[in-house]
């Protein structure tokens, strides 16, 4: 049970965060830029650090858990590939999506492709991500939070969301875009604090007693590989290959869209500069995949020794529903033990990432709604104070369908499995649109419509989310949209050569456009794609380092610590130098 302190901590963090949301809403409502894009005017330090907490939420400790328990470290793999597409963003895409001008990445489609079918696509994205993508991500958080609720308070599940959505949608509706990032500064801070209080609380039990015994034990010695060990078979190739060489790329997924996108774009295109936007979304990974795991990873290992099996977790929490006892459900069962004060904290931490990820899903749902689709095609006269005032109420909408939602979902995995499986085979689309002028709306449309189909077709008929699932709809997507492609006319030239001069490609695969635009920096050719591909890879291999050392610096592996401290910091010199080429 909770103490007077805990509760204090928990009420003091509510009543701070409703502050912030009350001290934004002065400027917030003046505008749909300012609600959605925070004026365009924020540093990257502040961008950055609201990415990262986004993708910190309630449900991300309870999805590694789930992964760790059952595949071991290396099962985060199939997350941790994702950063190739975070760093095609930084090196390539951020300054594109910057010098677009947008107020959503959705406006992107009428500046890119031309006629009805651009239309169409924009307001049919507008409601597909905006509500129905968007509402299962925010469900599994809500999940999450369930699931906490149940095990650390005794609430029930509709208790649970009620108390944490009604304050979520209260700052996020005043305070906008501006409010929820000065919250996220708050809450990420608060977030790590408890994640590292509570892994080196939980290290030192008496039943665990350190690092080494933990690692020792032999319910944790068969998790520990970083990478899949070869003999593994399939493991191997599901965990670590396809991850790397498909799924990266070919799939969409929320805060790792190929080519940007979704709340990344949203914050790349609230940012001061392109410079700006590029910092940002570098601070963003690398505090996403390299800084974060390790407490997390910590705590999944920690309960194999106190939680051996799904029934030991139900015989500890007789009063939870069996339905909600996963593997994920662990997580906040490990937090129980955690004494008092330091419980509030963890606890406050985890409603901060909830809301965190919560209040940014809402506000660019609700930008998708307001701007996509009820001023495009519903009002188009509609004043700013009106625009305002649509975006608060879609903001509650969405927490209200994602709540019900909620209420039927038992699994974190499950969900993330479901939401790469749709997403599939649409990222090459994403990632090429930018660079090869062929593809036009209907490429779009025609993958967006087989991804979803196949991808139901495999979940209806086989039991299980599997990696040849994945290959299947990527592979059949693929085909689908590059038919469509060559069968349907190109976007209009007017429109390809207005998007040539404003974005600046580079002119490789653009041009037959680039010939008949007057652009002098067409004979540019393909040096900063070059550049930019080598800077990602370059990066990729910095934050994997980062990550792998302190990994090993936690096992006390030394060699293999100073082998990768060494990989470090030869990629950061090298990195150095290209990105500064690359800025030239």
């Amino acid at each position: 049970m909770l103490s007077s302190l805990d509760w204090a901590i928990i009420i003091g963090f509510l009543l701070f965060s409703l502050g912030i949301g009350v001290y934004s809403s002065r400027t917030s409502g003046t505008s749909a830029k300012e609600f959605f894009l925070s004026g365009q005017n924020m540093p990257w330090w502040m961008l950055g650090i609201s990415m990262v907490a986004t993708t910190f939420s309630a449900d991300t400790p309870n999805l590694v858990t789930d992964i760790v328990r059952q595949n071991g470290i290396s099962g985060n793999w199939v997350w941790w590939a994702f950063l190739l597409t975070g760093m095609l963003t930084v090196f390539i895409y951020a300054r594109l999506w910057r010098r677009s001008g947008v107020l959503t990445d959705l406006e992107f489609y009428e500046l890119r492709y031309s006629g009805k079918a651009a239309s169409f696509l924009r307001g049919f994205r507008a409601f597909y991500l905006g509500v129905v993508f968007n509402v299962l991500v925010m469900a599994t958080v809500c999940l999450a939070a369930i699931k906490i609720g149940a095990i650390m308070l005794g609430f029930t599940p509709l208790q649970t969301i009620l108390i944490a959505s009604i304050v979520t949608v209260f700052y996020s509706s005043l305070g906008g875009l501006r409010g929820i990032i000065f919250t996220d500064i708050f809450q990420f801070a608060l977030a790590m604090i408890g994640t590292i209080g509570a892994a080196y609380f939980v290290v030192n039990m008496p039943e665990i007693n350190g690092l080494s015994n933990l690692f020792a034990h032999e319910a944790v010695s068969g998790k520990l590989n970083i990478v899949p060990n070869m003999a593994e078979g399939e493991l191997w190739l599901s965990l670590l290959i396809i991850p790397l060489a498909v799924q990266w790329w070919a799939s969409y997924y929320p805060g790792a869209e190929p080519g940007g996108g979704g709340y990344i774009a949203q914050r790349m295109l609230a940012a001061k500069n392109e410079d700006h936007a590029v910092a940002a979304t570098f601070l963003f990974n690398i505090a996403h995949y390299a800084l974060r795991p390790w407490p997390w990873i910590i705590i999944a290992l920690a309960s194999l020794i106190l939680f051996p099996s799904i029934t030991s977790i139900q015989s500890a929490f007789p009063h939870v529903d069996s339905s909600l006892i996963k593997d994920d459900i662990a997580y906040p069962a490990m937090l129980t033990y955690l004494p008092k004060g330091l419980i509030g904290i963890v606890l406050a931490s985890l409603i901060a990432a909830f809301m965190s990820t919560l209040s940014t899903h809402l506000n660019w749902g609700a930008s998708y709604l307001t701007h996509d689709l009820y001023k495009r095609f519903i009002r188009p006269e509609a004043n700013e104070k009106q625009l305002v005032t649509f975006g608060r109420i879609s903001t509650g909408i969405l927490m209200a369908l994602a709540m019900i939602v909620a209420l039927f979902l038992e699994n974190a995995k499950a969900a993330f499995d479901i939401v790469v499986l749709v997403g599939a085979g649409t990222g090459l689309i994403f990632i090429l649109r930018w660079f090869w002028w062929r593809i036009n709306a209907y490429s779009e449309i025609s993958a967006m419509i087989s991804s979803f189909v196949v991808a139901v077709l495999l979940l209806e008929y086989f039991e299980a989310f599997a990696a040849w699932h994945l290959i299947i709809n990527v592979v059949l997507t693929s085909v689908v949209w590059l038919v469509v492609t060559y069968l349907t006319r190109p976007t209009v030239e007017t429109v390809l050569v207005h998007f040539y001069q404003k974005i600046k490609p580079d002119r490789l695969g653009w041009k037959p456009i680039a010939d008949k635009s007057s652009m002098p920096e067409k004979a540019r050719g393909g040096r900063s794609i070059r550049l930019g591909i080598m800077c990602m890879i370059l990066g990729s291999i910095l934050v994997y380092s980062a990550l792998f050392f302190m990994g090993y610096l936690l096992m006390a592996q030394w060699f293999y610590f100073v082998l990768f401290v060494v990989v470090f910091l030869i990629s950061a010199f090298l990195l150095k130098r290209t990105w500064s080429a690359l800025n030239r």
